[in-house]
């Protein structure tokens, strides 16, 4: 302890208050045990403050410039302006409004809210330190600590956030003008997410990616209308590739960057043969020609790669917690570490690095430490892509189910089927279910399309409760609304669905 230091004590000390971080610390509250929640930044943490709710509302007000300005199959013509400023400081007061009531929400569950950054002493310390000129720092004890530090996104060798052309997604979403050109630099969620952003914006946007394909991880047909939706709004591929550095063009015009071939990758842009070349004449080219450097002229880059656990600020060896070769720290199913009296929970205990992953495992750790009989579930975890089409998947795929021993059925139903789909002009895509087969338990599910971040919420409920297509098919859906597409894939399983072809 240094000269000045205060030490003040807590049943349960929570460290970093995003959407994991605050619901542990609101839920311990409510199971009157006495919290203290750390923050060294903003409450609401990188979700709430810098991505999952930023992004969404720019992509909401994006969606409302591009709708209005293709139209005109409904008899509107329009050509809206863009106030990018306007825009983000719209997104701003969204923003304030719900980290404002985070901090009422923990006030009011009776949780001491402490300003600064958390460093492990031993395993059952911490040091708090305060930013700003004679804040100094204080010791608090602790009985048990959760650790919600988060993730923060991965800087790759010669693209450092620092330099003004260099984005990453958190700089992205705080722009104050429209770039007229970039090149994103990874083709996963955030990278299509935003890519898709600033095409409706007017960007010419082209992006980068190592792998052969967008969005690794889920199925091709889940895929193929995101993709094809993204070349219509005039997003360009460049799969095989790997960003290697970037120069400022000696006009002044902007920026250079120059992005090298993956070794052994295929690097045509649709992913197979390169445009305008027959499969004879591929064949028939120098295997052992290597492919050339790409060079791409862009007034920005974003860079978007994926995202990184934060544990190396916590000196956690001084607790004795192990952390994974990743950086990831190691739990079981109540949210434990290798200390029993600390948890760790959301995206710095490892993927799938999700918001609403991340509040479950708070809530568990929580409960857990009130002695609750509580553990953490991952069977009906769903996850969404924000995409034009949205993506959103919950339970197993065909694959897994199959692996698992599982002899299945499968039900879909198409959106081009949908009155409401049609009436809302987005028809794209489907809805898939994957059932067992003898008893019908619905096991899991996929969708491509409009509002599928919403669906999937009633097919993670009948993975949650045991349901069977009987039951998702027996339950009167609303008609128009899109939510019978969902009744529909299940009656289709069934053999008995009215508005599609059966299997």
């Amino acid at each position: 302890m240094v000269v000045g230091d205060v030490t003040t004590g807590t049943d349960v000390l929570v460290i970093g208050a995003g959407p994991a971080g605050y619901v542990a610390a609101i839920r311990a509250g409510q199971l009157d045990l006495d919290v203290t929640l750390v923050e060294k930044d903003a409450y609401g943490g990188t979700c709430l403050n810098y991505g999952c709710i930023p992004s969404k509302a720019l992509i909401t007000a994006t969606d409302i410039a591009h709708d209005a300005r293709n139209a005109e199959q409904m008899g509107i013509h329009a050509d809206p302006a863009i106030d990018l400023s306007g825009m983000v400081s719209w997104k701003d007061d969204v923003v304030d409004q719900l980290t404002g009531g985070v901090e009422k929400l923990c006030k009011a569950n009776g949780i001491n809210l402490m300003e600064g950054t958390a460093t492990f002493t031993d395993e059952s310390t911490v040091r708090i330190s305060h930013d700003g000129d004679g804040q100094g720092s204080e010791t608090l004890e602790f009985e048990h600590a959760i650790v919600a530090t988060g993730s923060s996104p991965i800087e790759i060798p010669n693209f450092s956030y620092g330099d003004e052309p260099v984005l990453n997604s958190r700089q992205a979403l705080s722009l104050d003008s429209v770039p007229d050109s970039l090149v994103v630099v990874g083709a996963g969620y955030i990278g299509m997410e935003l890519a898709s952003v600033f095409a409706k914006l007017g960007t010419d946007v082209t992006v980068i990616e190592m792998l052969d394909e967008m969005l690794p991880g889920y199925d091709d047909d889940l895929k193929r209308p995101v993709k094809q939706r993204a070349t219509d709004l005039g997003i360009e591929f460049e799969f095989g590739y790997t960003a290697a550095e970037w120069s400022e063009r000696e006009d002044g015009s902007g920026i250079r960057v120059v992005a090298d071939p993956v070794d052994g990758a295929d690097v045509a842009a649709d992913g197979g043969t390169a445009a305008g070349e027959t499969e004879v004449e591929a064949e028939d080219e120098d295997e052992n020609e290597e492919p050339a450097p790409l060079e791409l002229d862009a007034e920005k880059v974003l860079v978007a790669v994926g995202r990184r656990p934060v544990s190396d600020t916590l000196d956690l060896d001084a607790a004795g917690v192990d952390i994974d070769d990743n950086g990831f720290i190691e739990t079981d199913s109540r949210a434990r570490t290798s200390v029993d009296h600390i948890y760790a929970v959301g995206d710095v205990a490892g993927e799938p690095m999700l918001a609403h992953k991340g509040s479950m495992e708070g809530q568990v750790a929580a409960e857990v430490i009130a002695g609750e009989p509580s553990a953490i579930d991952y069977q009906a975890m769903p996850a969404v892509v924000f995409t034009d089409p949205e993506i959103a998947t919950v339970g197993m795929t065909e694959t897994d189910a199959a692996d698992a021993g599982f002899d299945t059925v499968v039900g879909t139903f198409p959106f081009r089927a949908s009155g409401r789909a049609l009436t809302t002009g987005e028809s794209d895509g489907f809805v898939k279910i994957v059932a067992e087969e003898d008893e019908g338990y619905v096991l899991g599910a996929s969708i491509v399309g409009p509002e599928a971040s919403e669906l999937v919420a009633e097919l993670g409920l009948a993975i949650e409760l045991g349901a069977t297509l009987e039951d998702v098919a027996s339950t009167v859906h609303t008609h128009p609304t899109l939510s019978e597409s969902v009744m529909e894939a299940a009656e289709n399983a069934l053999g008995h669905a009215i508005h599609t072809l059966n299997r």
